[in-house]
């Protein structure tokens, strides 16, 4: 017996024992391999898919977002222009407001001065009437015969009226 070559009866039993292990592994154990290989396959191959799926997904999602944004932000530049025109509308018509209350208040003041004005006039008047009075009065007192005296004694009266607080008021 050689090392290197089996003997007929060792081989013999050896090819048989192969072929029964073969052969149960055949009838049972090949099936379920190949059933899990099959069902693994079909596992990765969904996976595949479904990722491929979420992927489309994904950039159907990112491509919805962008128009979201566009439209928020179109949206956002109309609020704004529209809140901008909306301010200047309200301030134009404080101005206006203003501008016509400041119209109102400079005529009642012009009203105002023209009353005190008016009033002013006619106390002026009353007192310049009350001084021609005393003049007349004082001139009658006098008696006067002469032109010359009547024309000093017209003249101190004058310088009296201007020493007076009536027409420095």
């Amino acid at each position: 017996m050689s090392l290197l070559l089996p003997d007929f009866g060792l081989l013999f039993w050896m090819i048989l024992s192969f072929g029964f292990v073969f052969g149960i592994l055949a009838k049972f154990g090949f099936p379920v391999i190949t059933k899990m290989v099959n069902e693994r396959r079909d596992y990765i191959q969904q996976s595949l898919a479904k990722a491929d799926e979420a992927n489309r997904t994904l950039e159907n999602i990112k491509l919805k977002s962008g128009e979201l944004i566009e439209e928020a932000q179109k949206r956002q530049a109309e609020i704004i222009r529209q809140a901008t025109a909306h301010a200047a509308r309200i301030m134009q018509k404080a101005e206006e407001e203003a501008a016509a209350a400041g119209k109102q208040k400079l005529d009642e003041a012009i009203r105002l001065i023209d009353v005190q004005k008016q009033k002013a006039i006619g106390e002026i008047r009353l007192q310049i009437a009350a001084l021609s009075v005393d003049i007349a009065e004082k001139i009658l007192r006098r008696r006067l015969d002469d032109t010359e005296n009547h024309d000093r004694l017209i003249t101190q009266f004058l310088d009296e009226i201007e020493d007076s607080d009536i027409l420095k008021n």
